[in-house]
């Protein structure tokens, strides 16, 4: 039997929701991480928030790490050059670690760590891709081949859920390389009795205890899909709720400019008079502390994504772990997995204007409905745990190691 004693991890940048998995980790094993995107980006500018990001809770405390040099001319992850670490492989070799664990394959040095490790340290890998996006055409077919050569290089991956499972085995993984390690949240922190300053919330913007609010939380992008949310519920025009957008985006200046036309017959067709308006609320971005109150403050948490490119939507964790019910489309990849139709939320047809007003008018008829569908959520939450997160990872380890 090889012991495994230290574990090598790559990522690009400090994450909020695996720093909590690389603390855990650390009190098994001997962890480093290597963080390539170097040091600049402690603070980076987010282009889906439109803004400078710089998370108010600790991110490198509990585990041993390095920022390595990244010499890229435009770094990032947003493109395959976007990391480039002269002395990555040197600085793992001298680390001699048992095992190797990546995160994302989707610059180069990542991609160098996978060849040049190949057939010498067991090789895993994590990432949430999914094929919801999927559409045939000669580029899909091209990169068909290319992620199959991407992944003949690691020995095993971790898998957030059943649509990431599915994504992994159409680019040539088997069943035995696969692992379930669920994705999470600091569930103990979202769910953490918050309620005074909840309610302080929904009174600044004028929310009665009976009525209902409907929350969208992130980026404001085309992707999220929040305009779609806003036509809905523009469209139900309910007296008894109220939606609140927290957060920025590009398309924080469209969506604002809708809301002050409506009322108007030439923003949309649903309105009857404009007291819609003062039913619809803005907050800017908010910090990790935050948010808590702000999933707590809400009755239904809505992630309306039509993609392409949205994954998990570890948002809705975050939702559940609050106690809210949660409506979201068929593109967010943790749909399959966390929402139970009729018992935590619903469902709908991604960019289906029709479908969503429909789930989201059967929704809202009632509080106390969505009061005990968050219930369930709170339940069902709790076995999507970092927890359960790392003893998935660390059993694979170990037992590979045999």
């Amino acid at each position: 039997m090889h012991k495994i004693e230290k574990l090598a991890i790559i990522i690009s940048h400090p994450i909020q929701y695996y720093t909590p998995v690389f603390q855990l980790l650390a009190k098994q094993l001997a962890l480093k991480v290597f963080y390539t995107w170097g040091e600049q980006s402690i603070a980076k500018y987010d282009q889906g928030f439109g803004r400078q990001i710089e998370w108010d809770i600790p991110l490198l405390e509990g585990y041993d790490y390095i920022y390595l040099e990244n010499i890229s001319k435009d770094p990032g992850t947003h493109h395959l050059n976007g990391i480039i670490n002269p002395r990555l492989i040197e600085e793992v070799e001298e680390f001699e670690p048992d095992a190797i664990l990546i995160y994302g394959w989707a610059s180069k040095s990542h991609l160098k760590i996978l060849r040049f490790f190949k057939g010498k340290v067991p090789t895993y890998f994590r990432g949430d891709s999914t094929l919801l996006d999927q559409q045939k055409s000669f580029k899909s077919v091209l990169r068909k081949y290319f992620l199959k050569w991407v992944y003949s290089h690691i020995d095993k991956a971790f898998y957030v859920g059943e649509a990431n499972k599915n994504y992994f085995e159409k680019y040539g993984l088997k069943d035995q390389q696969l692992h379930f390690a669920c994705h999470a949240v600091d569930n103990e922190r979202f769910s953490q009795g918050r309620k005074v300053e909840a309610d302080r919330l929904r009174q600044k913007f004028g929310v009665a205890d009976q009525e209902i609010l409907i929350l969208f939380a992130g980026k404001f992008e085309v992707k999220k899909n929040p305009s779609l949310l806003l036509e809905a519920f523009n469209a139900l025009n309910l007296a008894n709720a109220h939606l609140l957008f927290v957060g920025n985006g590009v398309l924080e200046g469209s969506l604002k400019r809708n809301v002050d036309g409506l009322g108007a017959k030439k923003s949309f067709d649903y309105t009857q008079d404009d007291s819609i308006k003062k039913r619809i609320h803005f907050m800017d971005f908010q910090n990790q502390r935050e948010m808590p109150v702000v999933y707590q403050a809400c009755d239904l948490f809505c992630l309306p994504s039509k993609g392409p490119g949205e994954t998990w939507g570890l948002a809705v964790n975050e939702a559940m772990a609050a106690g809210k019910a949660v409506l979201v489309s068929t593109k967010v990849g943790c749909a399959v997995d966390l929402v139970k139709p009729g018992i935590n939320g619903e469902v709908f047809k991604s960019n289906d204007l029709d479908d969503l007003v429909k789930k989201l008018g059967e929704l809202t008829d009632r509080k106390e409905k969505l009061t005990e569908m968050g219930i369930q959520s709170q339940q069902i939450i709790q076995n999507w745990s970092f927890e359960k997160q790392v003893k998935a990872i660390v059993d694979t380890i170990y037992s590979d190691a045999k």
